[in-house]
């Protein structure tokens, strides 16, 4: 049986390996980003500061050619120079990137980065009980089964997070009168614009819900909401 002790060191250990994962995230991103200058998209992100009552929504370029969007621990958000040359070249349009940074402001406003301080230690504690006491019954593979099992735990936090950011964009799209359609249209894009075509991991390893899934739950807010039908009741911000 796993003593405490142990499993204390396990869930120290999480915190430490995880912040320093922070730490050299920032590092990282500090050296090679820059702020976005760019008029067009500035405007839309005004709509968006103005239903939140700020002076104006900051967002870095972080200059790397992949496609994606991230908020990091500290709260900056950022979108990859990739992204904006995409825009540039008239694949994406002006709301779509705002739906974009419209779902990275989501996992800050609701604390991901914070409570994925806490679930990474938690997932480091179930590894080691989990290995200590799978490695008995199935000797060589227990280590093996415990990290797959921890992995798929992380990826379903990670989807429910995915669906909460989602849900915050969507409410900060309509309130800003960009609606939900470019959220939606960006999310069926998505595959082709980072060269994934919805090929990868199974879903229960992925740590974002596949784009059927995304958009079934983007719509049912909708229907929830009334925006389909009409004005309805706007959603929370």
């Amino acid at each position: 049986m796993l003593k405490l002790p142990a499993l204390l060191i396990a869930i120290g250990y999480g915190l430490v390996l995880w912040l320093f994962s922070a730490w050299r995230l920032k590092k990282q991103m500090d050296e090679t980003s820059t702020p976005l200058n760019h008029p067009i998209l500035e405007r839309e992100f005004v709509r968006m500061a103005e239903v939140l009552d700020l002076d104006r929504i900051v967002v870095n370029v972080h200059e790397v050619e992949p496609v994606n969007g991230l908020a990091a621990p500290d709260g900056r958000i950022f979108l990859t120079r990739g992204f904006v040359r995409k825009f540039d070249a008239g694949e994406v349009t002006a709301a779509e990137m705002a739906s974009v940074v419209a779902h990275e402001m989501g996992h800050v406003a609701l604390g991901h980065a914070r409570r994925r301080l806490i679930d990474f230690s938690g997932q480091n504690a179930i590894r080691v009980v989990l290995a200590g006491v799978l490695g008995r019954f199935l000797p060589g593979i227990g280590p093996w089964v415990a990290n797959t099992l921890a992995s798929m735990v992380a990826a379903r936090l990670s989807r429910q997070d995915e669906y909460e950011a989602d849900a915050y964009a969507s409410a900060l799209l309509v309130k800003a009168g960009i609606g939900t359609g470019p959220q939606k249209t960006l999310l069926e894009k998505l595959g082709k614009l980072t060269g994934m075509g919805g090929h990868g991991a199974p879903a229960w390893l992925m740590s974002h819900p596949k784009t059927p899934e995304r958009l079934a739950a983007i719509e049912a807010n909708e229907a929830r909401w009334g925006i389909a039908s009409g004005p309805g009741m706007l959603p929370p911000v």
